[in-house]
C-alpha cells in the first residue's frame, strides 16, 4: 500500500497506540453510598450489590470526599440528606466544585422539606428519593447512571 493510501500517517498511528496503551483498563463503575447511619449505608449497598452493582461505602461527607479523590471508578454517588458535620447538600456543593463536578448524584432522605428538594435540584442531582426508598426506582436510576443494562445484572 502506498503511503498516500493510508488513512492515518505513521505519526498518527503511533500517537493512537500510545493513547490506547496509556488508557487504564476499563473497570466497572461503582456506586458510592454515603450515610452516617451505618445500617442504612450497608443495607443500600447490599441491595445494589445483590443486583450486580459494585459499591463503596462512606459514613461521612469527609470520608466520601476522600473516596472520590482516590477512586476513579466511582460513577455514581448516593447520599443521605441529613448527616452530622457535613450534610448531603454541603457534600454535593463540594463535589460540584471539584474535578468530579459532573458525577451523577442521588439524594435520599427520611426527613425532607420542599426547600431541600429545590436546593438539591439546583445542584443538578439525578433524583431525590424519600425513605423508605423504592428499591426498584433506586436500581433503575443506578443502572442507568452507571451504564448497566438490566441483562448484565445478577439474579
Amino acid at each position: 500500500m502506498a503511503d498516500n493510501d493510508k488513512l492515518l500517517s505513521d505519526a498518527e498511528i503511533e500517537a493512537l497506540n500510545a493513547l490506547i496503551l496509556a488508557s487504564p483498563t476499563a473497570e466497572p463503575l461503582q456506586a458510592l453510598i454515603v450515610d452516617d447511619d451505618v445500617r442504612t449505608c450497608d443495607l443500600l449497598a447490599q441491595i445494589l450489590e445483590l443486583n450486580g452493582i459494585k459499591c463503596q461505602r462512606a459514613h461521612s461527607g469527609t470520608a466520601a470526599l476522600g473516596v472520590l479523590a482516590t477512586e476513579r471508578t466511582i460513577g455514581l454517588m448516593i447520599t443521605d440528606l441529613r448527616m452530622k458535620a457535613m450534610d448531603g447538600l454541603d457534600l454535593i456543593r463540594k463535589v460540584r466544585e471539584s474535578e468530579r463536578a459532573a458525577l451523577p448524584i442521588i439524594i435520599t432522605s427520611g426527613d425532607a422539606e420542599v426547600r431541600d428538594a429545590i436546593d438539591a435540584m439546583h445542584l443538578s442531582v439525578v433524583d431525590f428519593l424519600l425513605k423508605p426508598i423504592d428499591t426498584q426506582r433506586l436500581l433503575e436510576l443506578a443502572r442507568r447512571e452507571l451504564g448497566i443494562n438490566p441483562s448484565q445484572e445478577r439474579l
